[in-house]
């Protein structure tokens, strides 16, 4: 995003509203610092801010790659070019009863990275990609990541991806029932080197119907699974059956 300075009058009304604290107020005008701004699309909401003068508007290359993976992973009303999904741009593993994407034998990660006023950039999300790449998995292809890798295999983006940050990622993929635990050893290990925050998504699938799933190891490694975690009851009409 950009400022109008002839528009601009300066009151400040913009600056909380920037999730990732990218405007700043410098001569009694507001300025956005184009490294930090992740084109999320917030201050530009005059239903939101209300900007009294309607002084934001689009960078012309806002939709041009590179600098489009910032919108299209930061502003969920933008649509993703190569999925037609919008936001992070994925038809999630939680929604296994629908999807049908978690089978029996295997568990569904989700590693949520950044969240707004933190944001990620793509160095960090490689570290991860990396870290995981020995375990020779398979990236959900629906996930809009997948376009911007150089080398899946290794899990290495391009350089333009790397040059971006964004409000959020998600890297999304299934693991055997046996590899849960090195793959969540590693995750958590990576974790403690990375510059942003990330949350972690374990979906299991009820091998019987009347009980919890039970995922072993979880204690031993400082994991408790949320009481209130999501539970789908398989009322929809899955696409893919076992």
């Amino acid at each position: 995003m950009l400022i109008n300075k002839e528009l601009c009058i300066g009151c400040g009304l913009c600056v909380p509203y920037c999730p990732v604290n990218a405007i700043s107020i410098e001569d009694r005008k507001a300025g956005i610092n184009q490294e930090e701004c992740t084109e999320c699309g917030t201050c530009g909401r005059t239903s939101v801010v209300k900007c009294p003068t309607s002084a934001f508007y689009d960078r012309e290359d806002v939709t041009e790659y590179p600098r489009s993976i910032r919108k299209y992973f930061s502003d969920p009303m933008a649509t993703h070019i190569e999925t037609k999904v919008p936001g992070r741009g994925t038809e999630e593993i939680k929604t296994n009863d629908v999807t049908g994407r978690v089978g029996n034998n295997h568990y569904g990660i989700g590693i949520e990275m950044g969240r707004p006023s933190i944001a990620t950039s793509y160095h960090d999300v490689e570290k991860m990609t990396m870290a995981l790449a020995k375990f020779d998995i398979e990236h959900e292809p629906c996930n809009p990541i997948k376009f911007l890798f150089e080398d899946e295999k290794k899990g290495t983006f391009t350089k333009e991806a790397l040059e971006q940050r964004v409000i959020s990622t998600i890297i999304e993929f299934n693991v055997e029932k046996d590899q849960l635990v090195p793959v969540l050893e590693t995750i958590l290990e990576t974790g403690k080197t990375l510059n942003t925050v990330f949350s972690l998504d374990l979906i299991a699938r009820f091998d019987d119907p009347t009980e919890m799933p039970v995922i072993p190891n979880l204690s031993k490694l400082g994991l408790e699974p949320r009481p209130n975690s999501k539970i789908n009851l398989g009322l929809g009409r899955p696409l893919k059956e076992d």
